[in-house]
């Protein structure tokens, strides 16, 4: 991680993907970024993939850097301490992020009558407060009926919950910009982000929307086609497949020197009238394009297609599983200054991602794991609330804080 936000402190009170993944972002970027646990662990403690101790692979990935407090929440002195963690001074504390409703003792109005200028960000599921989740927000966009091939009668849902990920940049976005207007201003600012919002405009962004109420036009699913240019996959010999795109005028050259088909494209142009240096009459031609492709990857294998493509600079991946990733790809391993061996307490030694931006002249600290849950309960309470031994002693003895779970 770099540490370029260093001396930033926020409290995260949170679960599941969204607001976690926003809170990292800026851990990673050297942030003090304070979990604020229940003291049996938040909804998303214990959620898949489990190791088969039980612990979480799930909560040690997006915990990454933090620090985690345990505290009862349902009793009120509990929440009288969460509370002064939020609200507690200094000039680059006073940050809350949260998916938690923002009522109670944790209403705007209430933590505000703390610390004026607070400023927080609270992740909701639709704009009107319904609940919502990435995969009740996917399903509703369009994406699993645009996704997979024309002929079965049926979605199909990405297994990736992008909107989750996307809406966790924004939060980490909307905090730093908080941030830089109330030191400017001095005023705090409260952010409201609705994933249902970054969903619906993403789509808008993307000209999804346009498409519709200005060409009439519904994007059907296509496989895996490229929409608009030509780009598809392939079997090679040896058994596996590769993902080939040619988008610009470069890549399209490259492929065609790759695969010896000038000839067979020039034939094609004339036969359909298409210019085939247009990346839009290369996708109306696509499947002619194919059945030439097609046969020349069948006959060689996964070696020698790397080694032609990468020799004529065209646009390709390989299709691979994770396990094959970690295997066979350097970019998933130590040799990508994105990743280092960790060990991850309770867990074991496992590759661990930083932040994947690089800052010109600084060199990433190295990267931290996930903090075990209530590992910093004592550490935060006594730096940031001032809370003698004693004190701190007899909230674990009264249950209103814990360490680390036996």
């Amino acid at each position: 991680m770099f540490p370029v936000l260093t001396g930033l402190r926020v409290v995260e009170l949170a679960a599941f993907i969204a607001a976690p993944m926003g809170g990292m972002a800026l851990a990673q970027l050297g942030a003090t970024v304070i979990r604020i646990d229940a003291l049996d662990g938040n909804a998303d403690f214990r959620r898949w993939p489990l190791t088969r101790d039980g612990e979480s692979l799930y909560w040690a990935g997006l915990n990454k850097a933090k620090r985690s407090v345990r505290i009862d929440l349902a009793s009120p002195e509990g929440r009288e301490l969460a509370a002064a963690l939020i609200a507690a001074p200094g000039p680059d504390a006073g940050i809350l992020l949260t998916n938690f409703p923002m009522r109670g003792w944790l209403a705007r109005a209430a933590l505000e009558a703390r610390r004026a200028d607070l400023i927080s960000l609270a992740i909701t599921g639709d704009h009107t407060g319904r609940t919502a989740v990435d995969y009740t927000v996917n399903c509703a966009v369009g994406y699993p009926l645009m996704t997979g091939h024309a002929t079965p009668d049926a979605p199909v849902n990405h297994v990736l919950p992008a909107w989750d990920a996307i809406t966790g940049m924004h939060a980490a976005t909307g905090l730093l910009a908080a941030e830089r207007h109330r030191r400017l201003t001095g005023e705090g600012r409260h952010i409201s982000l609705a994933l249902a919002d970054v969903a619906f405009a993403t789509i808008g962004h993307l000209g999804h929307i346009a498409e519709w109420e200005i060409n009439g036009a519904e994007r059907a699913p296509i496989g895996n086609d490229l929409y608009g240019a030509f780009g598809r996959d392939f079997g090679t010999r040896d058994g596996r497949r590769v993902m080939v795109v040619a988008i610009t005028d470069r890549q399209w050259r490259g492929l065609v020197a790759a695969t010896g088909m000038k000839e067979a494209c020039a034939a094609i142009a004339r036969e359909r009238g298409l210019d085939l240096d247009d990346e839009g009459q290369r996708f109306a031609a696509r499947d002619a394009i194919a059945a030439h492709v097609a046969p020349w990857c069948a006959a060689r294998t996964l070696a020698e297609i790397a080694a032609a493509f990468d020799a004529a600079g065209v646009c390709w991946g390989p299709y691979q599983s994770i396990a094959q990733a970690i295997a066979e790809d350097p970019r998933c391993s130590p040799a990508n200054p994105l990743f280092e061996r960790v060990t991850q307490p309770g867990i074991g030694t496992m590759l661990m991602p930083g932040t994947p931006l690089r800052f010109a002249g600084l060199q990433p600290t190295p990267v931290a794991p996930a903090p075990r849950l209530g590992a910093d309960t004592d550490a935060v309470l006594s730096e940031i609330l001032g809370l003698s031994a004693a004190a701190i002693g007899r909230l674990h003895d009264r249950g209103v804080v814990g360490g680390v779970p036996a």
